[in-house]
């Protein structure tokens, strides 16, 4: 397995060039990007300003591994509102296309929600529409997914939906492609489950692996907490995805929780080091 970072471990200062060059030099394998509104990488962003972000990542030796994005917390796929809906569908298609120029083998995406408590007035769905709307979304989206052999990657987040690994393992089947898997986030099922169960039971059908850590007790997301001082079993999860075959990046996520500065990039990068040492 990879060492990866993920873009919103940095400060939110540092241009994309920069955190290239700041994540080779702690000695990161990998640099997962994000697709933004507005920004270097955003839905307007040119291939040629593209190609430039990718060029300097080949000559630093960062391997840009996956691209993710924040956007569908606004643009969700189950909202009532189509034309809401239609624009998350929109952003997938965009990230597809990014990626591919980037050179990342996946993208991740929400696939949407029933409720989320921490967006304030967020519409909250019943949690049958929820389904069948996000069904039908990644059906329709997975061609495009294949076209350019790009994984969608659809992430367990804080969303009242897909709340079982068994769930999630049918969803996935029900859509029935090799380009569309799960984004398996290790802290975020701390709260309702254990994650080395998860990865046994979605096997294959994991495309990438976020490493984030967190607390019980604490119970809210102030709960998440560096690497190795949460209640992750990683040597569990390290086996787990061993016995799966999984031998792509573990990519740690730090941020909206804490902006990164350098100190706490090399304290990362040292605990995966041990992490995937287990």
């Amino acid at each position: 397995m990879k060492t990866g970072i993920n873009i919103w471990s940095f400060s939110k200062y540092n241009s994309i060039k920069e955190c290239m060059d700041l994540a080779k030099k702690v000695g990161f394998n990998g640099l997962e990007l994000a697709l933004d509104e507005e920004g270097e990488i955003s839905l307007n962003s040119r291939k040629n300003e593209l190609l430039e972000i990718k060029k300097h990542s080949i000559e630093e030796g960062i391997h840009l591994h996956s691209l993710a994005s924040g956007l569908y917390w606004k643009y969700s796929i189950t909202s009532p509102d189509k034309a809401v809906r239609e624009k998350a569908c929109d952003i997938v298609k965009k990230q597809i296309e990014t990626a591919s120029i980037l050179g990342a083998s996946s993208i991740l995406v929400v696939p949407g929600a029933v409720g989320v408590d921490f967006i304030q007035n967020f519409q909250v769905v019943s949690y049958e529409k929820a389904y069948e709307l996000s069904l039908e979304a990644f059906k329709n989206l997975k061609s495009y997914a294949e076209e350019y052999k790009v994984n969608i990657a659809l992430e367990n987040v804080w969303n009242k939906f897909l709340l079982s690994p068994m769930e999630m393992k049918n969803f996935i089947d029900e859509i029935n492609s090799d380009y569309v898997g799960v984004y398996f986030d290790v802290g975020n099922v701390v709260n309702i489950g254990y994650p080395e169960q998860w990865i046994n039971i979605l096997g294959k059908r994991i495309k990438k692996v976020h490493v984030k850590d967190f607390k019980r007790s604490v119970g809210n997301i102030n709960g998440f907490v560096d690497l190795l001082s949460g209640d992750v079993n990683f040597p569990a999860v390290v086996k787990a995805l061993r016995n799966i075959g999984y031998d792509d990046y573990l990519t740690a996520e730090m941020s909206p929780y804490k902006y990164c500065k350098e100190g706490i990039l090399y304290s990362t990068k040292s605990a995966l080091d041990k992490i995937i040492k287990f």
